[in-house]
C-alpha cells in the first residue's frame, strides 16, 4: 500500500485525504492547529457558488483597486507598500487578463462538477453542515453592474451553469426580507450554502474512521524529496522528527508557497485577507427578519449565508496586506452597516468578527497536479472558492496521484524508515 502525506487540515487537505483514502492509499494528514478547519476554513461566507466563478482578472478590477487604494473601508484594499512577492503576483495577475473568459468558464465547470462529490460525501458520511439548497441571488444597484452580470452569465452558461435575470419585484418574491433599492438581479437556483467548518470537521472524522492518520498540532518544519520519496519533518516535544512517504500532497493554503520552494517548485500564492461576521439571531424578530436565500451584493462584494435558524453569516472584501491576520474594526464596520441597511429588523447586538487568508493564485485557478518531482503533488491556491471547488479538485488530485504512483516503482516507506535509523 502506497503511503501519502497530506500537508494541511483545511477544506482542501481534508477532502484530499478523504479522496486518497477512498482510493486505497495509506494517508497521513499533518495539520499545525489542534483541530481541522481552524484557519481559512473556519468562518467563510458559506456559499457553494458556481455563480461566483467569475475570475478577478478584468480591467474593471484593476481600475477599482486603484480608486479604492486609500479608502480603508473599500471592498478591495491594497497596501501600497511594495514587496517582491506582491509585485510578482500582480504582474502575473495582469498577464492573465487575456484569459479572463476561458478561466471563468473553466471555474464554472469545476464548480458544477464539485457539487456531485461534496453532496455525495456529506450524505454518505452523515455530516450535518447546515446545508441549504435554495439558490443564490446576485443583487445589482445600477444598470452598469446588471449589464456586466449579463455578460458574465453568458460565460457561466458556457461552463454549464443556468442562472436567470430577475426584476426588483421578483427579487422581493425570492427574498421578502431584503430592503433597499435595486436595479435587478440574477438568481441561480442550483447553488447552495453550508457551514464549511462543520463539513470539514465531519469529513475529518470520517477520514479517521477510514484509517487516515490525522496528526494535529504538528508544526511542519521542512519538506523534501529525492524524486522517489518525500520526507516531512515536524517539531516534537523532544525535537524534530522526520517521516518518509511514497508521495506528498501540499494543501497548506497560504503556506504552500514556502513549502513548494523547499520541494523545488514555484507556486506563487498570495494571502488575500477576507473578513466575515456571524450575526447571532438571538430573538424571534431577528430570525424572522434575516434572509433564508443566500445573497451576493456585487457592488460591496459581500456574500451571505443563513446557517441554521440562529446564525447569519456575512463575508467578503479583499485585502492585499501580506501575512496579516489582524481583525480591523474599519473593515468589519461595513459588514455590520450592510446588515443594518439591507435587513434592518436583524439585531446586530451579538456579532462575531473573523478574518482569514485566502490562498490565491494570480490567474485565480487552483494549482492541481504534479510538481517537478514525480512524487510531489499540489492541491492548493483556490482563493475565494476553496469551499466551492474543494471536492472536485480533491478527486482530480486523487486520480493524478493514483495514475502517477501506479506507474512509478517506489522504495517502500517502511524500508526507507529502517534505513534512516541505521
Amino acid at each position: 500500500m502506497k503511503t501519502i502525506a497530506v500537508i494541511g487540515g483545511g477544506i482542501t487537505g481534508v477532502t484530499t485525504a478523504y479522496a486518497l483514502a477512498r482510493r486505497g492509499f495509506s494517508v497521513t494528514l499533518f495539520e499545525k492547529q489542534r483541530y481541522a478547519a481552524m484557519e481559512t476554513s473556519f468562518a467563510n461566507g458559506g456559499q457553494l457558488s458556481a455563480s461566483n466563478a467569475e475570475v478577478w482578472n478584468h480591467s474593471s478590477t484593476v481600475l477599482k483597486g486603484l480608486q479604492w487604494m486609500f479608502k480603508s473601508d473599500a471592498p478591495l484594499l491594497i497596501n501600497p507598500k511594495p514587496s517582491w512577492h506582491k509585485l510578482s503576483w500582480f504582474c502575473e495577475f495582469l498577464a492573465a487578463i487575456p484569459h479572463y473568459q476561458s478561466n471563468t468558464v473553466e471555474t464554472a465547470r469545476l464548480a458544477i462538477a464539485a457539487r456531485e462529490h461534496l453532496f455525495a460525501w456529506g450524505a454518505e458520511e452523515g455530516i450535518d453542515f447546515d446545508l441549504k439548497q435554495k439558490g443564490i441571488l446576485h443583487i445589482y444597484r445600477n444598470q452598469a453592474g446588471f449589464e456586466h452580470a449579463g455578460k458574465v452569465s453568458r460565460l457561466l452558461a458556457q461552463g454549464g451553469l443556468e442562472r436567470r435575470a430577475v426584476t426588483p419585484q421578483e427579487m422581493r418574491a425570492i427574498e421578502p426580507t431584503l430592503s433597499g433599492s435595486f436595479y435587478g438581479g440574477y438568481f441561480t437556483e442550483s447553488d447552495s450554502t453550508g457551514d464549511i467548518h462543520k463539513f470539514t470537521s465531519g469529513l475529518a472524522a470520517a477520514c479517521s474512521r477510514m484509517g487516515v492518520n490525522c496528526l494535529y498540532g504538528q508544526q511542519v518544519l521542512s519538506v523534501s524529496s529525492n524524486g522517489k520519496q518525500a520526507s516531512v519533518t515536524v517539531q516534537q516535544a523532544d525535537g524534530p522528527m522526520t517521516s518518509t512517504f511514497d508521495g506528498i500532497v501540499v494543501c497548506a493554503g497560504t503556506a504552500s508557497r514556502a513549502l513548494a520552494a523547499q520541494l523545488g517548485d514555484r507556486v506563487n500564492i498570495y494571502p488575500v485577507k477576507g473578513y466575515s461576521i456571524t450575526v447571532n439571531l438571538l430573538d424571534e424578530n431577528s430570525q424572522a427578519a434575516a434572509p433564508n436565500i443566500s445573497l451576493l451584493d456585487d457592488e460591496t462584494k459581500l456574500v451571505t449565508s443563513r446557517l441554521g435558524d440562529d446564525r447569519f453569516r456575512v463575508a467578503g472584501t479583499a485585502e492585499f496586506n501580506g501575512y496579516n491576520k489582524d481583525i480591523r474594526a474599519d473593515r468589519i464596520r461595513p459588514l455590520i452597516d450592510w446588515v443594518q441597511a439591507c435587513f434592518p429588523g436583524v439585531s446586530t447586538r451579538s456579532v462575531v468578527p473573523w478574518a482569514g487568508l485566502r490562498p490565491m493564485m494570480p490567474n485565480m485557478l487552483p494549482r492541481v497536479g504534479r510538481g517537478n518531482q514525480p512524487c510531489v503533488f499540489y492541491n492548493t491556491g483556490h482563493g475565494h472558492l476553496g469551499w466551492t471547488l474543494s471536492a472536485v479538485t480533491a478527486s482530480m488530485i486523487g486520480d493524478i496521484v493514483q495514475q502517477t504512483l501506479d506507474k512509478t516503482t517506489m522504495v517502500p516507506a517502511s524500508m526507507a524508515l529502517s534505513e534512516a535509523g541505521t
